[in-house]
């Protein structure tokens, strides 16, 4: 990961808005609880874990310490407003495997960034050693299935009722994969 991190902090330029792009850090806690409260409810009703919570946060941010986590960050003018992690799991039968979420916020959705951050982590899974990421969402999700698609992601599973949101509603999961080895091939942003 060392090559990768060595090219934050730095700029990129989408539909005339520049965005900093760093790596997430300890520091970043209060950043990070104040972009999750700021998403629309129906973004927080699928996030995998409640970012709202300073406990959950701090735990987040304890899986980057462990090596189990990495995210970029983007700023614009000075305020989060959106991240690319990957996830990556403890047991050997699935050390190959990275999950990539994405999230940012709704001002922001249309300028390409989260195909930008979701780049940056391809890049980063291909340099720690990872060969497949994959991303989950809920069926409902449509623009995060659109933007997954978009980026070479395929559907592998639709899991019925895998989901259930804060008020107790089950929806269905989809799992979809990305190769990480065909990533110089010209796969990302």
């Amino acid at each position: 990961m060392n090559d990768m991190a060595n090219e934050y902090p730095r700029t990129v330029h989408l539909k005339g808005k520049r965005f900093e792009f760093r790596l997430l850090g300890q520091d970043d806690r209060d950043e990070m609880l104040a972009f999750a409260r700021a998403l629309p409810e129906e973004d927080l009703r699928f996030l995998r874990v409640d970012l709202t919570d300073p406990k959950v946060v701090d735990d987040w941010l304890e899986g980057i310490n462990a090596g189990l986590r990495i995210a970029v960050v983007a700023h614009l003018d000075g305020r989060l407003v959106g991240y690319g992690s990957l996830n990556r799991r403890e047991s050997s039968w699935m050390r190959h495997l990275g999950e990539i979420r994405i999230m940012v916020l709704p001002e922001v959705r249309q300028a390409g960034l989260g195909g930008h951050l979701a780049h940056d982590v391809f890049q980063l899974a291909q340099q720690i050693g990872l060969t497949k990421i994959v991303a989950q969402m809920a069926r409902e999700q449509r623009g995060a299935r659109q933007m997954f698609h978009k980026l070479g992601f395929s559907i592998e599973a639709l899991l019925a009722d895998w989901v259930i949101d804060p008020r107790d509603a089950t929806h269905d999961l989809i799992l979809m994969s990305y190769d990480v080895t065909g990533l110089e091939a010209g796969a990302g942003a």
